[in-house]
């Protein structure tokens, strides 16, 4: 059934015949079924490596409208696998570069971009227009979010997320079926799970998952086919295979069960506990509470002549690119076994690309009684930017 199906269908053009001909011979689509996907509303959240494919097969398609959210700017390591964007849209909007990309494909699509970091204060008021929420995030804040507001409005929400070789995907908060919760219920440590910016992605994975993703939408509107609701399909890219595990709906959600605990939108990046609570094992270096340290900052510390020791944990593969002159490489998976080469009395600054698994891994210092040591706020990226630019960046 049509996710649309109360809706008055508007006619079709002759030019959109043409253009939507392969369409229309297919009995399952037809004149009836593109009607409703011009009809039809999809909001992309994220114009990234999902929300590419995503929002350009979905106007190829004929959708009508397609709302797009994003705040961040084309960047050159975006354009392994952002392919909605090109190399003369380095340092544009990514709405900006997504819309005029979006309308050259299809000119009968009307693109609505806002550019504001979705939150729960506006979560429900962007969502609210649209028929199909399609979830292009890569955070879990932003995703217990996504599915939270989706079940609150009664608004499907077609899931997909990518890991270096391996991409999920189902579709969430449908009438009667499970959401991301249901499978999901509490969100993993942080920084139990890197980000693909630390842990990498193939650039072709987005492309099939967020394809995927736009499959779904364009089956909720157009009520054919089996949409992925129940479903929960895993690819592994490295090896070629899809698996499907059978999802249910649980009784004892929080969001979508029996006796919802969750009734409004809450504040998810505590609910994530991205906001790690401040340590005082640091205050030994140099009499501060702060855990972290600036590129600026350690720069000082270095020119003084300082006694520190900076253990990049880091994938050698990585440490290959860009490194700090001095460095030790101990990645993080090899911080339990290889903690006792690191001195006590030392002031450690821990170190990786952006600051998490540095962060995650001067924890467990701290935890085996390291009184001295600092993370490198931001990482290797914000000391290139801030301190040594002759650098490359990845």
């Amino acid at each position: 059934m049509s996710v649309i199906l109360e809706k008055e269908l508007p006619q079709l053009t002759n030019d959109e015949i043409k253009r939507y001909s392969r369409h229309l011979i297919m009995p399952e689509v037809g004149m009836e079924g593109q009607r409703r996907l011009k009809a039809g509303s999809v909001l992309c959240i994220g114009a990234g490596g999902l929300g590419s494919p995503a929002a350009m097969y979905l106007a190829a398609a004929g959708v009508g409208t397609i709302g797009i959210v994003d705040f961040d700017v084309v960047d050159f390591s975006n354009l392994q696998r952002q392919i909605i964007h090109g190399t003369p849209d380095v340092g544009r909007s990514k709405l900006a570069s997504a819309k005029d990309r979006v309308n050259a494909i299809n000119p009968h699509v009307t693109v609505h971009t806002y550019e504001e970091a979705l939150s729960s204060e506006n979560a429900l008021r962007l969502f609210e227009p649209y028929d199909v929420i399609l979830d292009g995030t890569d955070n879990f804040p932003t995703r217990y979010l996504v599915n939270d507001a989706c079940v609150l409005l009664g608004k499907p929400n077609t899931y997909g997320s990518i890991f270096r070789f391996e991409g999920q995907a189902s579709v969430f908060a449908a009438k009667n079926g499970p959401c991301y919760r249901c499978l999901y219920p509490e969100p993993p440590p942080p920084g139990l799970v890197p980000s693909c910016a630390e842990g990498g992605v193939l650039g072709v994975l987005p492309g099939v998952i967020g394809v995927i993703q736009a499959t779904e939408a364009i089956k909720l509107l157009t009520g054919i086919g089996e949409p992925l609701i129940g479903r929960f399909l895993i690819y592994d890219a490295l090896r070629m295979r899809f698996r499907e595990l059978k999802l249910k709906k649980d009784p004892d959600c929080p969001v979508c069960g029996t006796h919802p605990t969750v009734t409004k939108l809450i504040d998810y990046e505590q609910f994530c506990g991205v906001h790690p609570a401040a340590s005082e094992a640091a205050s030994a270096a140099g009499g501060s509470s702060a855990t972290e340290i600036s590129a600026v900052e350690l720069k000082a510390r270095l020119d003084r002549g300082d006694k520190l020791t900076i253990v990049d944990v880091r994938e050698p593969n990585e440490y290959q690119i860009n490194r700090i002159s001095g460095s030790i490489l101990i990645p993080l998976g090899d911080i339990p076994r290889r903690y006792a080469e690191l001195n006590k009395d030392d002031l450690l600054v821990m170190q990786c690309k952006i600051g998490g698994r540095s962060a995650k891994a001067a924890d467990f210092l701290r935890s085996q009684g390291f009184k001295k040591v600092l993370n490198l706020k931001g990482g290797i990226l914000d000391w290139i930017d801030k301190v040594d630019p002759s650098q490359p960046k990845y």
